[in-house]
């Protein structure tokens, strides 16, 4: 049998086992990557007013974002949806003693809503409801 470029007497034998992948020289092993956003969509980091329902959120879910408004401020009361089935992305640990004023969550939204989702947290308690 003759050997060639791309071939050897060992890739021939029968118990040849592939050798495991390695790194370039000089580079660490490459970390996976988040999934990327859809086209079109941005990460917008809202506050959530229950600290205890942001925990039920993973990665991936649906959800409905919902302002309260504070009477006090202005708003008159009554509850609006702000955006309907925007992903989460990411949903950050909450830093010590913080739940009294929410938790964090990232939503996967088109731009054009971003700003008004982090508007309304200023003058409006937001919740979400799962999709």
């Amino acid at each position: 049998m003759a050997a060639g470029p791309g071939t050897s007497a060992q890739a021939h034998r029968a118990d040849a086992t592939p050798r495991p992948a390695r790194s370039a020289r000089g580079h660490p092993p490459a970390t996976p990557l988040p999934p990327p956003r859809p086209e079109g969509l941005v990460a917008a980091p809202v506050r959530i007013a229950d600290a205890a329902t942001v925990r039920l959120l993973r990665p991936g879910d649906r959800v409905d974002v919902v302002a309260a408004q504070d009477p006090a401020a202005g708003g008159g009361g009554g509850a609006r949806v702000l955006a309907r089935g925007v992903r989460v992305t990411r949903v950050p640990e909450p830093l010590d003693g913080a739940a009294e004023s929410g938790a964090l969550v990232v939503l996967a939204v088109p731009r054009a809503l971003a700003a008004g989702l982090v508007g309304a947290s200023a003058t409006a308690r937001l919740a979400v409801t799962l999709c």
